[in-house]
């Protein structure tokens, strides 16, 4: 049954309940079952509520999207909570973002893969939404390059190749957790996971000395 709303408040509840939904559908199945249907059944309504929040399949997909950026700009910028060292806070922003890959990775796959074909942001929804986790970084490296700790020629490409660093170890891991371990390999548990992170930050914050 659809779900009545006459006032701004209940339309702004409805979409907030279906934004839940969609992403327990996500976390429980997997990007490809976010139909409208399944949604529309999660939050225990019809799928002109949808409709009548959203538009349609296409801007519910992109509001999971946004708040999924949200999501990991909020871990970033809780994991640097106590640390004033430009280089400490480089190294948590990159547990942060370890840390919500590993435990929400179907809404980190939708995010940084194609899970959907049809789905594409925009390149404008795409930048506001990768600045949300690029910024905390270039402000850290910025702040390194400042205080004499790093020498990069410029702080802002330092500043995505340590994005990069940190997006690269992490997707590996989170793909090698996806499937049956390895005994012996480099990733064969958290704690590895974590140090190998560690090592190549730190060896590439050493080559831009």
């Amino acid at each position: 049954m659809p779900r009545a709303v006459s006032t701004p408040k209940e339309l702004g509840a409805l979409r907030q309940d279906l934004l839940d939904a969609a992403m327990r559908v996500l976390r429980e199945r997997g990007a490809l079952f976010l139909t409208l249907r399944r949604v529309a059944d999660a939050a225990a309504t019809s799928t002109m509520g949808i409709y009548t929040c959203f538009g349609g399949r296409a801007a519910l997909l992109e509001a999971i999207y946004e708040h999924g950026f949200g999501l990991l700009h909020e871990a970033m910028t809780r994991s640097l909570d106590g640390h004033t060292d430009p280089l400490a806070r480089i190294m948590a922003v990159a547990y942060g973002y370890r840390r919500f890959a590993l435990s929400d990775p179907a809404l980190y796959a939708l995010m940084f893969e194609r899970p959907l074909p049809d789905f594409d942001p925009s390149p404008q929804q795409r930048d506001d939404a990768l600045r949300l986790c690029f910024d905390p970084l270039a402000e850290a490296t910025s702040a390194a390059a400042d205080a004499g700790l790093i020498q990069p020629a410029d702080p802002q490409r330092a500043a995505y190749l340590v994005w990069t660093t940190i997006h690269g170890l992490v997707s590996i891991e989170l793909t090698c957790s996806n499937r049956s371990p390895l005994p012996g390999w480099f990733l064969n548990s958290d704690e590895e996971g974590e140090r190998i992170l560690t090592d190549g930050l730190q060896a590439l914050l050493a080559g831009l000395t």
